[in-house]
């Protein structure tokens, strides 16, 4: 359950008599909103151990897609950071798509996604990138509309496919979860956080070396990944690592903390809106999602060159600012379930003016 998946929960709510289409489903894998569903897999499902090995499938995702069988539908809604949006549409339908970002592998962060190392890296993967370039630009046109969650995935939509797309930011939390507004600013703990996949692009390496020259401050890092072993060598003795942690749990660590530092460059990433929901300011790279999701000086503070240097000039910038409360729910009510709800009704509308959602729809 990531952040795909809420997409899909918040869209299951709004089509509540649709069919669910997908590559493979591992029961207990999603919540129960998604697997009451009538779903519906293609061939991947039936690959021997598919659970495990479903992305060594991943030369054979295209195809797969465009072999689902969607001809009795007159609305397709996709939502898709890999091939979903390429499924064939009947003609006459209309096909909206949630696209959370063109294929980064096979894009712009090839090289992060797969170092020139090894045989398959080095002489396979570069094939196989190009395949599918040439396979997500061809069925560009078969989107009748382009959705999405930034303004920087907007832009790229807009560079390697030439379409335009429309801003919905995702449902990232109910707004009744908010906890209630304190009078003043909380005290806090002495200590920075990270929550993160442990991988390379998420640059993670660079807040830890930031830590080295600020002994007077406390680092912990959330999150496991290929990472993990090589970070942890790195660390100085004010770096601690706890694992993977339950959600509760996060939410006691966001509101201690003196604020999340979020040093990658993201489509959108719904790390900084948790963040910010539990009065964290965040420190982020000033590029990607956080452009959309942090308010420089008043949420947080944005730094513009990805280096240790510059994190570490945005830490002393950050321990000289006077924070408001207020100023972090009128920021992140933009990315509530209701604004969601609101943007993507009046999307479909638009296109479909007789359809209603569920809650608007006269009894029969």
């Amino acid at each position: 359950m990531r952040g795909g998946e809420v997409v899909l929960e918040a869209l299951l709510e709004l089509f509540p008599d649709a069919d669910l289409y997908t590559l493979l489903y591992t029961r207990g894998s999603v919540s129960t909103r998604i697997s009451e569903r009538r779903i519906i897999t293609s061939f991947i499902d039936r690959l021997p151990f598919k659970d495990r090995w479903y992305r060594h499938y991943l030369p054979l995702f295209p195809t797969a897609i465009e072999s689902l069988d969607l001809r009795n539908y007159d609305l397709i809604f996709s939502s898709s950071h890999c091939v979903a949006r390429g499924v064939l549409p009947a003609p006459g339908s209309l096909h909206l798509s949630y696209f959370h970002s063109p294929i980064r592998y096979a894009w712009d962060m090839q090289w992060e996604y797969f170092p020139l190392r090894g045989f398959l890296n080095r002489f396979l993967i570069p094939f196989i990138t190009h395949y599918l370039r040439l396979w997500d630009y061809a069925v560009r046109d078969r989107v009748d509309h382009y959705i999405c969650n930034s303004h920087f995935v907007q832009e790229r939509i807009q560079r390697f496919y030439g379409k335009n797309a429309e801003v919905i930011y995702p449902p990232c939390f109910a707004e009744e979860e908010l906890p209630a507004l304190p009078e003043k600013w909380p005290p806090r703990s002495n200590y920075y956080l990270v929550l993160s996949a442990l991988v390379p692009y998420k640059r993670i390496d660079q807040a830890i070396a930031a830590f080295r020259d600020l002994p007077e401050r406390r680092l912990i890092v959330v999150g496991t990944g290929p990472e993990e072993s090589r970070l942890r060598k790195m660390a100085p003795s004010n770096v601690e690592f706890t694992g993977r942690l339950e959600h509760a749990e996060l939410k006691q660590y966001y509101a201690g903390a003196q604020a999340l530092l979020f040093p990658g460059k993201e489509d959108f990433g719904i790390v900084p809106i948790e963040a910010q929901a539990q009065l964290c300011p965040v420190i982020a790279y000033g590029a990607g999602g956080a452009l959309d999701t942090v308010q420089d000086g008043v949420t947080g503070v944005l730094y513009s060159e990805q280096s240790v240097t510059a994190l570490q000039d945005a830490i002393r910038r950050h321990e000289t600012l006077r924070y408001s409360p207020s100023d972090f729910h009128k920021n992140i009510k933009k990315f509530s379930n209701k604004a969601f709800r609101k943007a993507i009704i009046k999307a479909v509308r638009q296109r479909l003016p007789d359809w209603r959602p569920p809650d608007e729809r006269r009894p029969r």
